[in-house]
């Protein structure tokens, strides 16, 4: 397993999780009910084989937000009402009024709820206890203040704010591109997307393109500024960072991803530990290297 975004949430480095294992134990997922929408709880990381609920290597814990959502779609009751209030209106010549149509729609809920589809879902996240980092596998803001939600509620309390830098990431990404001096370890990739600042002003993605060239030299001299900036750390990982502090299209490259190959494994959970070992030291060297270069604030500061 290897995250594919990252959704980054500050928490304290003091903060006591010696009873993680348990008190996410307490919260396990439980099926969705017949008339509810959706189920969220823990679930074992290494999937229906594994019983604990959070997987511990050195400094860093893996944990799993496990989900069911009933699948009923709003057209498909939209269109099942207005049948029923055609046949109301039909028999008592008149339409229903606006008390008598929520009820219907109420009844028309709990009468198709039991009977929708059931979509799994899983997301993982990992804990830098170090740096006192909750990451989440994901690009939505919206997703990954889900999981801290959940992470809260089963621990009681967990303090973790979004990331936030002390200097204007699209001014740092911009300078890079410029020519300033990037941090030890890393380097320009092949992708950036440039923003005119003033409102509704162009936009302008590259793909597979030198970023340090003439067409890019020309949209700064323009005013336009970087929003996103492809970025590969010391031949071991390669992303793409953005000005809301999200890392998207995260990978592991052949640097990194040699050293699982040279080791000897029996099975699948072996594989999957060793694959998040790997992960999180890589990020825990990449936002090491972020940290410093974005000032990135600490939750206990």
């Amino acid at each position: 397993m290897f995250f594919r975004n990252l959704t980054m949430f500050r928490f304290p480095v003091s903060l006591d999780l010696s009873s993680l294992e348990e008190l996410l134990a307490g919260h396990p997922l439980k099926p969705v009910g017949a008339l509810e929408l959706s189920s969220r709880g823990f679930v074992p990381p290494f999937g229906r084989e594994g019983e604990a609920f959070s997987h511990r290597v050195g400094q860093s814990a893996w944990i799993t937000l496990g989900g069911e959502d009933r699948l009923l779609p709003s057209s498909v009751v939209n269109d099942m009402l207005a049948k029923r209030l055609a046949e109301v209106e039909e028999k008592q010549g008149r339409r229903p009024g606006g008390r008598m149509r929520k009820q219907m729609k109420d009844d028309l809920m709990h009468e198709l709820l039991p009977r929708a589809f059931v979509r799994p879902s899983r997301t993982d996240a990992l804990l830098d206890l170090a740096h006192g980092v909750c990451v989440v596998d994901t690009s939505s803001r919206k997703a990954g203040e889900a999981v801290v939600s959940e992470i809260r509620h089963a621990l009681g309390s967990f303090p973790a704010l979004p990331l936030n830098a002390e200097v204007a990431p699209r001014s740092v990404l911009t300078g890079w591109i410029a020519g300033d001096p990037l941090p030890e370890g890393l380097s320009l990739g092949e992708e950036c997307e440039l923003r005119d600042p003033a409102e509704h002003g162009a936009v302008v993605k590259c793909q597979r393109q030198e970023l340090q060239s003439d067409e890019i030299a020309r949209h700064l001299e323009s005013g336009k500024q970087v929003t996103r900036l492809a970025l590969v750390l010391d031949d071991h990982v390669s992303f793409v960072l953005g000005e809301d502090l999200v890392v998207r299209k995260f990978k592991l490259l052949d640097g990194a991803v040699d050293q699982l190959e040279s080791t000897e494994r029996d099975d699948i959970r072996a594989e999957l530990d060793a694959r998040f070992a790997l992960m999180a030291a890589e990020f825990s060297r990449l936002f090491t290297v972020l940290e410093g270069a974005l000032k990135l604030s600490r939750a206990d500061a």
